[in-house]
C-alpha cells in the first residue's frame, strides 16, 4: 500500500460519513424537534471534535422515536423525569428505528450496531462515548428546548416545581467536564426564563 492510499481511503470514508449524516440531517428534517438534534450532534463535535461517525448520527437521530406515534409516555405529574421504564423504552425505540433507518441506507452492520447502542444509552451514559452524547443531549436541551418546560406549565402537562426539576435534572446528569461551565450557563437562562 503505497502513502497515499490511507489517506485516499480516509477521505473516502469522510465523504460517504458526510452523506450518511447529511441523509440523516433529511431524515429527521420533519420531526418537530429536529433543531434540538441538530444542537445536540454540534454539541457532540464542540466537545469531541475527533466525534466518531456514529457517535453523530446517533446524536442527529437520538430521539427520532418521538416522531412516530404509538411511542412511550411520561407523565411528569405521576413520574420522576428520570424515570427508568420511560427511559428505557424510549431509548430502546429510538434505537430500533434508527438501526432500521441505517440498514435501508446500506451502512455497514457494525456501525448499526454501534449506533444502536450509543442511543440506547443516551439518557443514562455509562461510558465516555455515551456520556459525552448524554452532555450534549443536555446542552441542547437546555438550549433549544428550555421554553417547552414553560410550555408545559402552561399547558398543566406539569407544576413550576416539576418544570425546574427537569432543567435541574439535564444539568445533574451531565458526566463530561468540559460541558459543565457551558450548561451551567444554559440552565441558569433555561431557569430564569421558566420563572418569567
Amino acid at each position: 500500500m503505497s502513502t497515499t492510499e490511507p489517506e485516499a481511503a480516509a477521505a473516502a470514508g469522510a465523504e460517504a460519513v458526510s452523506v450518511l449524516e447529511r441523509s440523516a440531517e433529511a431524515w429527521i428534517a420533519d420531526y418537530f424537534n429536529a433543531r434540538h438534534l441538530v444542537r445536540t450532534r454540534d454539541w457532540v463535535v464542540a466537545l469531541a471534535p475527533s466525534a466518531s461517525a456514529e457517535l453523530r448520527i446517533a446524536a442527529l437521530t437520538h430521539d427520532i422515536e418521538r416522531r412516530v406515534p404509538g411511542g412511550p409516555r411520561l407523565d411528569p405529574r405521576t413520574q420522576a423525569w428520570d424515570d427508568a421504564g420511560y427511559l428505557r423504552a424510549h431509548s430502546e425505540r429510538s434505537a430500533a428505528l434508527v438501526s432500521a433507518w441505517l440498514a435501508e441506507q446500506d451502512a455497514p452492520r457494525a456501525m448499526q450496531e454501534a449506533v444502536a447502542a450509543l442511543i440506547e444509552r443516551h439518557e443514562t451514559g455509562g461510558d465516555p462515548p455515551a456520556d459525552l452524547l448524554q452532555a450534549a443531549d443536555s446542552l441542547s436541551f437546555l438550549e433549544v428546548n428550555a421554553g417547552r418546560a414553560r410550555a408545559w406549565v402552561q399547558e398543566g402537562r406539569c407544576d413550576l416545581a416539576q418544570a425546574q426539576a427537569k432543567l435541574d435534572w439535564m444539568l445533574g446528569r451531565i458526566r463530561v467536564a468540559a460541558a459543565e461551565d457551558a450548561a451551567r450557563a444554559l440552565h441558569r437562562r433555561a431557569a430564569a426564563a421558566l420563572g418569567s
